[in-house]
């Protein structure tokens, strides 16, 4: 009888790892799968839907050929026609470019020479009707309707894959459109070889966003090039290369085989020398590279995990995951290598240079959840910076391509550094990253000489002050606590000074940040607090004094007394949700939008708001309104963002905030609490351990902690320090209907 006890118990234990090991596989074959690249598509959101891979240096994705504000990432899901598929494309940016090296087969003669000036003059655009489309990480599918051609793209990390498969008997050929460009970009110069039957290479200059962009590239064929056009838009050539400001080739292919042709293309910003180093070797087939980018998302999805029964608030998590790990982007070749803006070629040494650095977005949560996601690419991206720095002497604002775009306010990468930093992340020069913080708010550029002249920027000096001041008052805080970190008492006491200047700004009597003279006294009038004028004449970046009176994370608690102390700070902070959402003004900016009140989620400055509540003792509303803010921002529709998603930004919040933490100062390393939705959600830190956060009761009533344990202690705060994160464990909450009033606030009374 004991036997057959012992029998069953091995048995029962070996099933239950059986099924603990396919539970595993499940979970990661489970994430991928909720993934909708579609997200974001429609509305103002701006991603593309294309194929590419964690961090990837090519974003292989169709081009409607539209120019306009939501085509910024070249697709918008109200479109029904396709000009082609390019190579690099941007994920919900508020400025076009790229859109780079286009192919689009066709299955007849086109007439390349003809002068296009939009997509309705381009000869080869089909339609297509998204019930034959569909999409999943690292892979894209559409079928073209005009040719009757079957498009699939997948990707590896510097390598896009092409499968066309046409109609029996149909002609099969592709066009390569190397003037194709849309919304700022502006081809100087292109060229186009015919190398051997199989191989083609060229290079295409660009001037937009982007003032000085080069892209080489090189494609191989899986068929011989039967016969090939090369022109302009004025001629066509006998030569089998071509150079000019516009090149275009249409190559026609052998039918006789099957009704499939497949190509590879990669890129380099260095040489076609280098595209060829970047291209994969011959045995990597179509299929082979579609499993690896399905395996390399499959390995970077299931770093968070999320448990609930509600399918729908699965997709928005992971597809908010999946967009938060497709830029920055790669940009040094295989050997290192990498152009900048000066065309001077450098090589990154151990590390691999990233671009598209969106840094007034991704500072804010994007950043700081990369800490636990890709630790090793944080501290890449900060060596990527300060080779930026070592050409301009000044940290970058917004890089595209290794181009300063200068774009948007702040030099937010310096919040980035110091996070780092006070996380433990190695990999980079302390010492020089803070000479090149430290220089960077020492000049006088984009309005630094009147900040230190005056100790804020008047309005009278430059547009946006009132933003700018507030961001630069940020900044240098970042460089004081570094400065501190690293012993330099006296930059730290100078910076710390510095980083108070937004309280010349504050009008105590009305509440806002406001515009101020040179005097020192006089407010800019007259005084709307509603208006908003898009990037000119007005005191505020994208938006109003609602949304930017509320940039003082660093010094929360100092900027509550200045409203005289909490009753009054929650009452207007509460009316910020709860006023009319009209906008005034004749140009009101576009990014005003996901409207809560005049709280706008849509754009970046408001996405720390909702969790000050915190530090005026009523949490209960920091979890009310995050609540509120998840439920109506999000959705799994195309139109599923409620703004740009601006290269990881509007996702990183949902997936910080889902859990129920929130980096409200992103270079504190500490975390809010807010509102978890899911009954559980767990990260698998880098040092291999693993922190899960457990909502018990938790539901759509359900929104407020009742109590809460950190490993099993009682644990009654609004804060969480990434350290404690960090060395693993369970931090549990009981979940209610209604506010407990007393949680979160004991310590603070």
């Amino acid at each position: 009888m004991k036997n057959i006890i012992k029998t069953i118990l091995v048995l029962v234990l070996i099933t239950g790892c059986k099924n603990k090991t396919t539970k595993t596989n499940s979970s990661n074959k489970v994430a991928t799968q909720y993934v909708d690249p579609f997200i974001g598509t429609g509305g103002h959101g701006h991603t593309y839907p294309g194929a590419t891979v964690p961090f990837g240096m090519l974003q292989v994705s169709p081009d409607n050929g539209i120019s306009e504000w939501d085509w910024c990432s070249g697709y918008h899901y109200t479109d029904s026609k396709v000009a082609g598929f390019s190579h690099l494309h941007l994920s919900g940016t508020g400025i076009g470019d790229l859109a780079d090296i286009l192919f689009m087969p066709t299955n007849k003669a086109v007439d390349l020479s003809i002068n296009t000036t939009n997509r309705d003059s381009l000869p080869y655009t089909s339609t297509y009707n998204h019930k034959n489309e569909s999409a999943s990480p690292g892979y894209y599918q559409v079928f073209l309707e005009t040719p009757k051609v079957n498009v699939e793209l997948t990707t590896s990390l510097r390598t896009a894959y092409h499968k066309y498969t046409y109609q029996e008997g149909s002609q099969q050929a592709i066009v390569i459109d190397l003037g194709f460009a849309i919304n700022w970009d502006l081809p100087v110069e292109t060229a186009l070889t015919i190398e051997d039957d199989y191989t083609i290479s060229g290079y295409r200059y660009s001037k937009g966003w982007a003032k000085n962009q080069k892209v080489f590239f090189v494609t191989k064929f899986s068929k011989p090039i039967k016969n090939y056009v090369l022109a302009t838009e004025a001629n066509t050539v006998e030569n089998n290369s071509i150079t000019s400001e516009k090149t275009k080739a249409q190559l026609f292919f052998n039918t006789e085989n099957n009704t499939e042709l497949f190509a590879k293309v990669a890129l380099s910003s260095v040489s076609i020398a280098n595209a060829k180093l970047n291209l994969d070797n011959d045995e990597t087939t179509f299929t082979k590279a579609k499993a690896n980018a399905e395996q390399a998302w499959n390995n970077a999805l299931p770093k968070i995990t999320v448990e609930t029964p509600n399918d729908s608030l699965k997709t928005i998590f992971y597809t908010a995951l999946y967009h938060a790990q497709v830029a920055p982007v790669t940009y040094s070749d295989k050997n290192g290598e990498y152009r900048k803006e000066t065309d001077s070629i450098e090589t990154a040494t151990n590390f691999t240079a990233y671009s598209t650095l969106s840094l007034w977005d991704t500072f804010r949560a994007e950043q700081p959840l990369l800490t636990f996601l890709e630790p090793e690419k944080v501290s890449d991206i900060i060596n990527s910076m300060l080779s930026y720095y070592e050409t301009r002497n000044i940290l970058p604002v917004w890089t595209l391509y290794a181009n300063e775009t200068n774009t948007m306010t702040g030099y937010h990468s310096i919040p980035v550094i110091l996070d780092a930093y006070k996380k433990g992340i190695t990999g980079f020069d302390a010492e020089k990253a803070y000479e090149a913080m430290k220089q960077t708010m020492m000049q006088d550029e984009r309005g630094l000489k009147y900040y230190k002249e005056f100790g804020y920027i008047p309005y009278t000096s430059i547009d946006e002050s009132v933003t700018i001041t507030l961001e630069y008052a940020f900044n240098d805080w970042c460089v004081a606590q570094m400065a501190k970190s690293l012993g330099k008492d006296e930059d730290y006491a100078y910076f710390l000074k510095r980083s108070k200047a937004y309280e010349y700004l504050f009008d105590a009597e009305s509440g806002f940040m406001r515009g101020k003279a040179e005097d020192g006294k006089s407010w800019n009038e007259p005084f709307d607090p509603k208006h908003s004028n898009h990037r000119e004449q007005t005191d505020y970046t994208e938006g109003n004094a609602w949304q930017h009176s509320w940039f003082v994370p660093h010094n929360v608690d100092a900027f509550i007394a200045l409203h005289g102390g909490n009753d009054t700070f929650t009452k207007r902070l509460e009316q910020l949700f709860t006023e009319s959402s009209e906008i005034t003004g004749d140009n009101i900016s576009a990014d005003i939008s996901g409207l809560i009140g005049q709280y706008a989620h849509g754009n970046e400055p408001s996405h720390h708001i909702a969790y000050m509540f915190n530090h005026a003792n009523q949490p209960w509303r920091t979890q009310y309104w995050v609540s509120q803010i998840l439920k109506t921002q999000y959705n799994t529709t195309p139109n599923g963002l409620s703004g740009n998603e601006d290269c990881g930004q509007m996702s990183a919040w949902y997936v910080f905030s889902s859990m129920g933490l929130y980096p409200m100062n992103p270079a504190s390393a500490e975390y809010e609490i807010g509102s978890p939705i899911f009954e559980k959600s767990t990260i698998t830190l880098p040092n291999n351990k693993t922190f899960s956060i457990e909502a018990e009761h938790v539901s759509e009533d359900n929104i407020y902690i009742q109590s809460a344990t950190l490993n099993g202690s009682d644990f009654n705060q609004t804060t969480i320090t990434h350290n404690q994160i960090s060395q693993g464990g369970t931090l549990h909450f009981v979940m209610g209907p209604t506010p407990n009033k007393n949680w979160g606030v004991a310590l603070k009374n």
